[in-house]
């Protein structure tokens, strides 16, 4: 297990907060930017513990911007916000500026893939190109300049592949050649120079702007435009496998393009990245196709784009993070497969790959959280250096180095140390079985313990301390540059160049033990059982015994070298006793694909010692954590008769970490504890608690039991106990607890089972408790599941066995993949058998013996199947044979199969006639298009699928000719855009007539639109209204019906109603576009469907209009009463009093009740006038009249006038005359008791100045007539006839007086009596009613 130690940068006083950071790619420098608001900005070089670098210090009085590296010089590009681009050479501090060419912020710098050529770019779109030679000196001048206008935002060069010697080499390692395979193994000692990757070098490179533009630079300079994507680009990088360039924008839109030999682009794929807005992302790219972004979430996202799959990784609170956290910035590490994330909390999660990208499991399982990195402040941005094991962070504030340390562990003398944090070791006692924890004041990088003392050193300081009873005390601590330590007795022995020093515990020299120059620098030290061997970096090995006063030589330095030829370096050494045993890369005898990473003798057993192998060339040899690698714990016997013996092997155990020391009968090993077995009280206390309610069935106890609970074994450990005691309800909580999301899933999916068996069993697999699932299937009769779980554990009998018993509706499909299992694995003869069982053996056995011709024809011949034995005919190449068979049968199968053996033999006509009985369209297609077949191509097309009809519309659309094909099959296919637009460009207007009828609403509004302009220019204005209706465009609509004098048919008004549940218009809109309508109709004199749209807009009062107009008597009396509204009531009556009231009591009614209704008791006292005026006019009846000037005096009394003045006006008027006319009506009663005193009443109301209209002077007249005529005083009538006709010249006597009076008073006076015409009162009375009928249209308008 690893440990970061952080060392803090020692920057200068004199510079700001750090902007930015770099890591030389092959040299441990930090570059690191600052900014100061004062004093501007600087840059500073540091080594990799922070050693500030004085020689490399740049200051300006402005910011730096950009940051870059050479590939392998170290020389360091920097570019300021001015346009100024230095050159920094390290360690000599050397400043070189590039030439001025830049008048603003520099945005991109960028080296080609060796060196060679430097890419400068700004904010106003100025791009250079400078040429670099191989020592990293400026070649003059710029190469090449482009102004792009734009900001440049982000450039990137274009790989190129491996030189042609890599390729013949790689040729030949396959073929066989060792030396070949050798040279792509790691350099071995003194096995030549090391491997050359060819003299090319990629100089094309692409360069992206702020306005989403791509620009591609060839080798020679030249510049031409891409592609071009929505939205400022933010990032390019290239997908090598696939050979694509991928972008992402500002708004995190990802699109993929392929690209053309001659710069052209292609887009792959376009998709909008999850992400939160307005943040800015930090994303970063792998050689894999992995893409991971940081957007200031709680999470991190990472999409790969060779599976198309997307996932999330986030934080766990159990190992320290805190709630809330988010993830502002990565850094992913390709040679050790771990992604670092730094939080707003001041944490570093780390994430580290478990198994390789390529096996088919969950992708986000294969990434396991570590415990994080603390630093301070906010981390704003991460860097992985150089040496893999050098992480820089950005805290805001200052800059942090990480360096990745194998967490130390040492085994002596029946104690063990552990180190479990950068400062503090586990001490375990195993003779007293006791611990201590040590806390020390440094980073630990080593450590060495006996009985008596625990010696601890960082490389530059060793401490010793004594266990004092259950404490340690510190007895020593000096200063020493060793990194390697060992402790025998009261003596450390440390190294240093080319020796070996003897100390006391306090760091006092007593011996020194020297190496010559052949012999090497001491690296290793050991000692056991009085004997200290030595290892140095030349391979040699030395051994002192430690049994005398001092340190003597056992024997001279032995070159391992010499003595096994391809050593290699070595990695440990060991001794007990005078056997020695030495650790190297060399692949080990006995395991020939393996190689010693650690070994370790048994303290108490000479002759047995054990190490830990791994793979050789495994990516994991060099890892300095090596949990989830493949290792092998191998043990061996070591004696001087017989040498060296393979004992036994075993493959590491799943949770441990690290070997650290076997002492028969045991194997040491560091581990993470986990588990319940070292759980604390509170866990346990948590567990048993549990147990206890989940028991008693009290749940909501059970559950707060273990909501503080981290432990992700713990929930485990509960998920399985909710196996047994099927409670699925706990067991989600247990899945989610523990971060099993493909559990869970399954477990989701499971609910569809309706037997809680079946349920538990799917929770079981996923646990891998899979005997518990073969249970839980066969008590709930489950076999079908029963099946598919045998199948899935490759347990093929039983399979089969429960299929032919239990589930034999599955039996055939069992007998399939069965069948498929033995192919797999070359049981070709069973293979026959399951496939004959599954009848699928006409297609399965002809493909599975292809290559075997004999056994094929003897198998068709025996089974005697009709296309069986075309498919050998066709293997055995007797194709016409073949061809009569599949004419007489019609078998589509094999006509498919002889098309594709006709199509082998670019037989293309035949080929595409069998395709086409085999309705294999889409082969046959292609046929047609690879081969000109352009008439058989259109009548394939149209029996096919829309897919196979878009494709062959695009081949003639491509080729240029039958256009009107094209136009036709992208109809046919649904495609009716394309179709349009094909349509258009080539002019086919029937074509375009047949489109437009299959378009509707659901059509594209701009494709409707198009078509409609289209018809208004050829003057097909009915069609045009409809299309513009479809489009939703009902102005332009309503406005063509209007100009082209179109008449709006109720379809028509209909499909142009809008709905109130529509979100297409706002109410307001709506109603608006409905009065229109309405107004429309209007005009066009369609008032009934004017009313109709008037009512849906809500506009009563102009429905009611539009219904006075259409004068439907019927509608306006029913509209009136169901809209009760004031104003309709008095319209509708107005409008009934134009009627002939007169002879239509129903009528008459009406117009009384409307005027109630709507409470015009002015207007009904007018009606009843006129009433009145008809009784007396037409029939002369002065009692109705009276009633009916009685009925309006009493309206008018309750009516509100305009004004008081002119209410009682109208009041004594109305009185006036109900008082004339009673007077007349009494005279006439009276008439017949008292003749006298009604003629006195009569002549007396003629004396009244306003008689007329009240009472006709005619009727007062003709009563005086009559009654003197019936008197006998005929001269008396006649000087009563001769005052009325002066009164009235032009009446018609008769009217008044009756014929039978006349008569006689013309007898008696003998002279003849003049006809004068009453016409005049007619004439006026009509009159009137024509001025009130159009004063009641006024009012209604």
């Amino acid at each position: 297990m690893a440990v970061y130690f952080d060392h803090r940068i020692e920057a200068p006083e004199s510079s700001g907060g750090p902007s930015q950071v770099s890591w030389h790619p092959t040299q441990p420098v930090l570059a690191v930017a600052s900014n100061s608001p004062t004093t501007g900005g600087n840059i500073n070089l540091y080594l990799q513990q922070g050693e500030h670098v004085g020689s490399c210090h740049v200051d300006r009085p402005f910011q730096p911007t950009v940051l870059r590296w050479h590939p392998t010089k170290p020389l360091l590009a920097l570019g300021w916000e001015t346009g100024e681009v230095l050159l920094l050479t390290h360690p000599s501090g050397e400043q070189t500026p590039l030439p001025a060419t830049h008048t603003a912020c520099i945005t991109l710098l960028e080296w080609s893939s060796s060196g060679s050529r430097l890419v400068t770019g700004d904010q106003m779109g100025v791009l250079a190109l400078w040429k670099v030679d191989a020592r990293g000196r400026l070649q003059g001048s710029h190469i090449v300049k482009h102004d792009y206008t734009k900001p440049l935002t982000y450039c990137i060069f274009r790989p190129v592949p491996p030189g042609e010697d890599v390729a013949m080499l790689a040729r030949a390692a396959v073929g066989g050649d060792e030396s070949a395979l050798d040279m792509f193994n790691w350099r071995k000692a003194g096995n030549g120079p090391p491997l050359k990757m060819g003299p090319q070098e990629g100089l094309v490179f692409y360069v992206s702007t702020a306005d989403g533009k791509v620009h591609c630079v060839d080798e020679h300079g030249r510049s031409s435009p891409v592609l071009s994507v929505d939205g400022s680009i933010q990032k390019l990088f290239y997908l090598k496998r696939r050979e694509v360039l991928a972008v992402v924008t500002e708004t995190l839109l990802l699109s993929q393009y392929t690209l053309g030999p001659e710069g052209g682009a292609q887009e792959l794929m376009k998709v909008k990245l999850s992400g939160k807005s307005g943040q800015s992302a930090d994303i970063v790219s792998t050689e894999t196709g992995l893409l991971i972004t940081a957007t200031g979430e709680q999470v991190i996202r990472l999409w790969d784009l060779e599976r198309d799959d997307n996932y999330v990784l986030s934080l766990d609170e159990s190992l320290g993070f805190e709630k809330g956290e988010v993830l502002n910035c990565v850094s992913y590490c390709t040679a050790k497969e771990i992604l670092a994330a730094g939080t707003n909390r001041g944490r570093i999660a780390l994430w580290r790959m478990v198994s390789q990208p390529n096996t088919r499991t969950d992708t986000k399982a294969q990434w396991k959280l570590q415990t994080p990195t603390e630093i301070e402040g906010n981390v704003t941005q991460l860097q992985w250096g150089s040496n893999l094991n050098l992480l820089a962070a950005n805290s805001v504030t200052t800059v942090l180095i990480l360096c990745e340390h194998v967490m130390s562990a040492h085994f002596g003398q029946q104690v063990a140390a552990v180190q479990l944090t950068p400062s503090q070791l586990s001490l375990t006692m195993f003779n007293t079985n006791s611990n201590l924890t040590l806390r020390s004041d440094m980073h630990i990088k080593g450590v060495c313990v006996t009985k008596d003392t625990v010696t601890v050193w960082n490389g530059k300081q060793v401490t010793v301390y004594e266990p004092s009873g259950a404490t340690l005390r510190n007895t020593g601590s000096f200063q020493c540059e060793s990194q390697v330590l060992a402790v025998h007795d009261e003596n450390i022995y440390t190294v240093e160049p080319n020796r070996v020093q003897v100390r006391t515990p306090q760091g006092t020299v007593k011996q020194l033990l020297s190496f010559s120059e052949a012999e090497g620098n001491p690296v290793l030290l050991s000692v056991c059982q009085g004997y200290l061997v030595v290892g140095t970096d030349t391979a040699h090995i030395k051994v002192f015994d430690l049994t005398r006063r001092e340190a003597k030589a056992h024997c001279s330095a032995k070159n391992l070298v010499d003595l096994t030829p391809n050593l290699g370096a070595l990695r440990s050494v060991n001794v007990y006793s005078l056997n020695v045993c030495v650790c190297s890369r060399r692949p080990l005898t006995e395991l020939s694909e393996r190689c010693p990473v650690s070994h370790f003798w048994d303290e108490n057993e000479p002759r047995l010692f054990v190490c830990e192998t791994v793979l050789v060339n495994s990516p994991q040899m060099d890892h300095l954590d090596r949990v989830g690698v493949d290792v092998l714990v191998v043990t061996f016997f070591c004696t001087q008769e017989h040498g060296l013996l393979l004992q036994d092997f075993y493959p590491k155990p799943a949770g441990l970490q690290a070997l650290l020391a076997l002492d028969v009968p045991y194997y040491y090993f560091t581990c993470k504890a986990s588990g319940l077995e070292n759980c604390e009280k509170a866990t346990r206390d948590a567990m048993l608690n549990f147990s206890f309610y989940l028991t008693i069935g009290n749940m909501d106890e059970a559950f707060k039991s273990i909501k503080l609970i981290k432990s992700e074994a713990v929930w485990e450990n509960m998920a399985r106990m909710c196996v047994k005691n099927r409670r699925l309800d706990v067991a989600r909580v247990c899945l989610g607890n523990m971060g099993n999301a493909r559990a869970a899933r399954a477990l989701r999916e499971a609910e569809a089972e309706p037997e809680l068996e079946a349920r538990v069993a799917v929770l079981a697999l996923q646990l891998g408790m899979l005997e518990d699932a073969e249970k839980l299937y066969k008590s709930c009769g489950r076999f079908d599941l029963l099946n598919k779980f045998y199948q899935a554990s490759g347990q093929w009998q039983q399979a089969v066995e429960t299929a032919e018993t239990h589930d034999r509706i599955h039996l055939r499909t069992t007998y399939y993949s069965y069948a498929k299992y033995l192919e797999a694995i070359g049981d070709k003869s069973m293979a026959l058998v399951f496939f004959e069982k599954s009848d699928t053996h006409r297609f399965e056995v002809p493909r599975m013996l292809l290559d075997d011709a004999l056994s094929l024809e003897i198998y068709v011949n025996k089974m005697k199947d009709k296309l069986l034995m075309i498919l050998k005919c066709i293997q055995i190449l007797y194709i016409s044979q073949a061809s009569e068979i599949a004419n007489e049968t019609g078998n589509r199968a094999a006509s498919y199969h002889l098309a594709r053996q006709y199509e082998s033999q670019e037989e293309i006509k035949q080929s595409v006639h069998f395709y086409t009985r085999a309705q294999a369209y889409n082969n046959a297609i292609r046929l047609c298009k690879e081969n000109g077949l352009d008439d058989q191509l259109m009548n394939l097309a149209l029996l096919s699928n829309p897919e196979d009809m878009m494709e062959a519309a695009c081949y003639y659309e491509e080729k240029g000719s039958h256009m009107d094909r094209a136009v036709m099959l992208y109809h046919k296919a649904g495609h009716f855009s394309k179709a349009l637009e094909v349509a258009f460009a080539t002019e086919q207007f029937s074509a375009l007539q047949l489109i437009a009828e299959d378009l509707d609403e659901t059509s594209d509004p701009a494709l409707l639109a198009r078509c409609s302009d289209f018809f208004i220019k050829h003057g097909q204005y009915e069609k045009a209204v409809e299309l513009l209706v479809a489009a939703k465009k009902y102005h332009e609509a309503l406005q063509l019906c209007l100009d082209q004098s179109l008449t709006i048919t109720e379809d028509l008004a209909e499909s142009m109603t809008v709905t109130k549940e529509s979100k297409d218009l706002s109410e307001e809109a709506r109603k608006e576009l409905l009065e229109r309508i309405a107004d429309c109709c209007m005009r066009q004199g369609n008032y009934h469907l004017a009313t109709k749209k008037y009512t849906q807009a809500g506009n009563k009062l102009k429905a009611m209009r539009a219904l006075l107009k259409s004068g439907d008597t019927e509608k306006i009396v029913f509209f009136a009463g169901v809209s009760r509204q004031k104003e309709i009531y008095i319209m509708a009556a107005n409008y009934l009093q134009s009627l002939d009231w007169r002879k239509d009591p129903e009528i008459m009614k009406n117009i009384i009740s409307f005027y109630t209704k709507g409470r015009a008791l002015d207007l009904l006292a007018g009606f009843y006038e006129a009433c009145a005026q008809v009784e007396i006019d037409d029939y002369q009846n002065y009692e109705k009249a009276l009633g009916a000037l009685t009925e309006a005096y009493k309206c008018l009394s309750k009516a509100k006038g305009r004004s008081p003045d002119e209410h009682e006006a109208r009041m004594a008027e109305l009185q006036h005359k109900i008082t004339l006319v009673k007077r007349f009506v009494q005279a006439r009663r009276l008439y017949e008791e008292e003749p006298g005193e009604a003629v006195r009443l009569c002549e007396a109301l003629l004396e009244e100045p306003d008689l007329d209209p009240a009472v006709r002077i005619g009727d007062a007249y003709g009563f005086l007539v009559e009654h003197h005529c019936q008197q006998g005083s005929f001269q008396v009538a006649y000087r009563k006839l001769e005052e009325l006709q002066k009164l009235l010249p032009s009446l018609n006597i008769s009217y008044y007086v009756s014929q039978g009076s006349l008569d006689a008073l013309q007898r008696a006076v003998g002279l003849p009596l003049g006809r004068g015409q009453l016409s005049g009162r007619g004439d006026r009375r009509d009159s009137g009613g024509e001025e009130d009928e159009v004063e009641e249209d006024e009012a209604l308008v």
